[in-house]
């Protein structure tokens, strides 16, 4: 074959059988801690959280809601032992509350999280964690003034694809991270009607890319990004207000993380991340976030495909609750503090800036 017609062409590898690397990727769990924690507000999410802290054995003591019968229908089903509060300062002022719960929207979720820590409470806040960084600056220090673990429920990072790669990373398997993508093409239609999404400014760049912009810092940890790129496309064919067609390109010194997102796919939905480092490449290719089977493992000496266990709505919800209970029990910093928080929020922030702006948004 000529060098024209090997033009474009890889060359040819030999690809052979390896053992699985050993990558800890499974939901921590404490030893022996196992406080009382209080769950504050019990929409539709709140499920995930009980069931998941119910198959843990986490001691759940107390719910509370402004409409007690939401709390109380959630209690019957998992905890039937436990009380429930329309106010949640009543739950603030029990001894056995140990650790907090915080799952409101943002605007609501604010002053409840102050509430918490001047009650000296450990909390877990739901995501998006703030929608202002000084607000968040605030919780944190806070919260180190009074000796107390705050964290946030980023799930996604103990989603048993994301969580592999974190820990894959962390170890050095992958040497230098070069690239990272992340392709998901996935129905989000569910939402049309719903006035908490309908009014989103950025429904995927926010609500749900916030997920993929902490995951992309997680991999990137000890690299700064020098500069964002992002845009958000709403197209006539959709059924609900906010852009369903959404990007970002996040540059790092010799490094790039990529996003693609269409919420709008009511056909072969795809989700699919590919980490490409200076010692191999992994990848995880599924249906949807929730389900990732597998991880292909490609390094210089051969290739192999590693079963996962567990599943986003179930490690993930695990992983939150246990690696806080960890850190309290370990008195240490939980790995998804609000402090580490911030770093990811202020890349989203970035993103929604440049996707209104048009123009990419430099870091300092």
């Amino acid at each position: 074959m000529s060098e024209e017609e090997e033009y474009g062409l890889s060359p040819e590898k030999k690809t052979q059988a390896i053992e699985p690397p050993p990558v800890d990727y499974l939901p921590p769990r404490p030893r022996e801690y196992n406080p009382g924690i209080a769950l504050i507000g019990t929409g539709g999410i709140s499920e995930f959280h009980l069931k998941n802290y119910q198959a843990c054995g986490y001691r759940v003591v107390a719910l509370s809601n402004r409409t007690p019968a939401k709390a109380e229908a959630m209690r019957d089903k998992f905890y039937p032992d436990a009380t429930v509060h329309g106010d949640y300062r009543e739950i603030l002022e029990r001894d056995d509350v140990e650790v907090v719960d915080v799952t409101p929207h943002p605007a609501d979720r604010l002053p409840i999280l102050f509430d918490c820590l001047q009650a000296g409470k450990h909390v877990l806040s739901q995501k998006p964690f703030v929608l202002d960084l000084a607000e968040g600056k605030k919780l944190v220090d806070l919260a180190d003034e009074k000796g107390l673990k705050l964290a946030v429920n980023q799930n996604g990072r103990w989603a048993p694809h994301f969580s592999y790669l974190r820990n894959a990373i962390s170890s050095g398997l992958m040497g230098e991270v070069t690239s990272i993508d992340f392709s998901l093409q996935w129905d989000q239609t569910w939402v049309k009607g719903i006035p908490s999404f309908e009014e989103m400014d950025h429904l995927i760049l926010f609500d749900f890319a916030v997920h993929w912009f902490d995951i992309a810092s997680c991999l990137m940890t000890g690299r700064n990004p020098e500069k964002v790129y992002a845009s958000a496309v709403r197209h006539s064919g959709q059924v609900y207000q906010p852009p369903a067609l959404a990007s970002a390109v996040i540059d790092y010194p010799e490094a790039q993380v990529r996003m693609s997102f269409n919420a709008h796919c009511k056909l072969g939905e795809e989700d699919v991340t590919t980490v490409v480092g200076t010692k191999g490449t992994l990848r995880s290719r599924g249906p949807g976030l929730n389900d990732q089977p597998a991880i292909e493992v490609h390094f210089e000496e051969g290739s192999v495909i590693v079963p996962l266990k567990g599943s986003w709505f179930e490690s993930g919800f695990q992983g939150t609750m246990g690696e806080l209970l960890c850190a309290i029990e370990e008195s240490r910093e939980p790995n998804h503090s609000a402090r580490d928080n911030l770093r990811s929020l202020e890349l989203c922030f970035a993103a929604l800036k440049s996707a209104d702006s048009g123009q990419p948004v430099n870091f300092k």
